[in-house]
């Protein structure tokens, strides 16, 4: 069986998609625990930033490695470094940088379910760039579905009061982020493999997110013990492996019939979040969660043709 074989295989599809989305919804808490023990406060961004840095580069780091043991050719070329620095841009540079700030003021239960909206701009994306991933009403539905799931999740403790911070705008402005470098991975992995790309636009946006962190706190400002060394390498172990699972099933499918499985980013957020963090999941919460996976089937559904949305 061949990479294609696999990747495009319904079985294979659906357990690479888990896997990366299980490796992702680890973070929220994971993240949220390595603040604790390095003693990162919300408002210092620089040292976040050097954090998320330090995540992306070992991340790359690590993939070159295993791949150069495999006697895998990972030469860098110099005529992908325009393609690698627009991606490292958007999948990991400003994702991160949005990402980071954003969850040290939201919750990883709050985190985990915006998160499930990457799926939500990656089909308004594809309505515009490929033809045959057109907007139809139903996905229209799904989208007012998921984003009312959205403001559901962010009513605090029951409350009807809705909160929506800078936290959950920043995290928002992460997954849009994320989605662009998500479709901009797959043209990308036309012309590049999928491992090559995944570990160099990781390299290249790590080294933008440690010059900001550096600029502002220094290079080593951590005072890393055994518990937070482990956490920075699992971070950096789901990056990598959750990036080259996810950037080969968006390669080989169409948008559309993959997002389906970003619902389970939220899902795997919550009850992490939930199980490492102590977060309560009052019903609102729940709520929300209900409402974000609904609207992502709906998108995520066939529409008939006739219900098809003009180009624009």
């Amino acid at each position: 069986m061949t990479t294609k074989d696999f990747f495009t295989h319904p079985l294979g599809i659906a357990v690479s998609a888990a896997a990366a989305t299980l490796l992702w919804g680890s973070a929220f808490p994971f993240i949220k625990l390595s603040y604790i023990s390095l003693d990162i406060k919300p408002e210092e961004m620089g040292e976040q930033m050097l954090f998320a840095g330090y995540r992306f580069l070992l991340a790359g780091v690590l993939i070159l490695i295993m791949f150069l043991l495999l006697k895998r050719s990972m030469k860098f070329r110099p005529d992908t470094t325009k393609s690698l620095l627009k991606i490292g841009l958007f999948q990991t540079f400003l994702q991160y940088v949005l990402f980071y700030i954003g969850l040290s003021y939201s919750t990883g239960i709050q985190g985990s379910i915006i998160a499930g909206t990457t799926s939500f701009f990656q089909i308004l994306l594809a309505h515009f760039l490929y033809p045959d991933d057109r907007m139809s009403r139903l996905k229209v539905a799904g989208l007012m579905v998921g984003f009312t799931g959205v403001i559901f999740a962010n009513w605090p403790n029951g409350d009807y009061e809705i909160s929506f911070g800078i936290g959950e705008i920043l995290l928002m402005g992460a997954m849009m982020a994320g989605a662009y470098g998500n479709i901009l991975a797959k043209q990308g992995s036309a012309k590049m493999e999928v491992i090559y790309l995944t570990a160099y636009q990781m390299i290249l946006g790590s080294l933008g997110l440690i010059a900001i962190g550096a600029f502002s706190v220094g290079l080593a400002p951590f005072d890393f013990d055994l518990k937070s060394g482990l956490m920075l390498l699992y971070l950096a172990f789901l990056s990598a492996a959750g990036f080259i699972l996810w950037n080969n099933v968006m390669k080989y499918n169409q948008v559309g019939k993959v997002s389906l499985y970003l619902f389970l980013v939220p899902v795997f957020g919550v009850i992490l979040s939930a199980v490492l963090l102590d977060e309560p999941l009052h019903y609102f919460v729940i709520a929300g969660l209900i409402f974000v996976v609904v609207g992502i089937v709906l998108v995520n559904r066939p529409a008939r043709k006739r219900n098809s949305l003009p180009a624009k």
